[in-house]
């Protein structure tokens, strides 16, 4: 069995993170971890404590992350806009749940009129009541 010094395994370790930071995107976390890690391999060469090693490593990349993160945007909470449209994909009975297409994914949707609607039918999401979208059928809204 070959024996890997410390030095060669920081580095490799490092250079694994980076590149699942392009394959796997996490914000720079892992990039953080990887070039910390990167630098870590550097003092190995001159610190031979394993435990002091670590230790340099987990404080460069809580700083480096801490740091990145006062660059990155704040993210906001996404929130549905008014009235937009959706296409039954189950039958809607009413007071029950069903399922719609709305942006390419589906969700669980319940009317907010006392009618059922047909699957395939075009609905406008009204609302949202946790991961629930609220719709009302077209020919409620638009009648013809």
């Amino acid at each position: 069995m070959v024996s890997m010094e410390p030095p060669l395994i920081w580095l490799i370790a490092g250079v694994i993170l980076c590149v699942m930071e392009f394959t796997i995107p996490t914000g720079f976390t892992e990039f953080t971890l990887g070039v910390s890690a990167i630098i870590v391999a550097i003092v190995a060469l001159v610190v031979p404590q394993v435990s002091i090693q670590i230790v340099l490593w987990l404080v460069l990349s809580v700083v480096a992350t801490l740091m990145l993160r006062r660059f990155m945007p704040p993210q906001s909470a996404r929130v549905l806009e008014d009235a937009t449209d959706a296409k039954t994909l189950t039958e809607i009975l009413p007071g029950e749940t069903g399922r719609v297409l709305y942006e390419g994914n589906s969700w669980p949707a319940r009317c907010e009129d006392d009618v059922a609607i047909a699957p395939n039918q075009l609905v406008y999401v009204v609302g949202r009541r946790g991961n629930t979208l609220l719709v009302m059928p077209e020919t409620s809204i638009h009648p013809r």
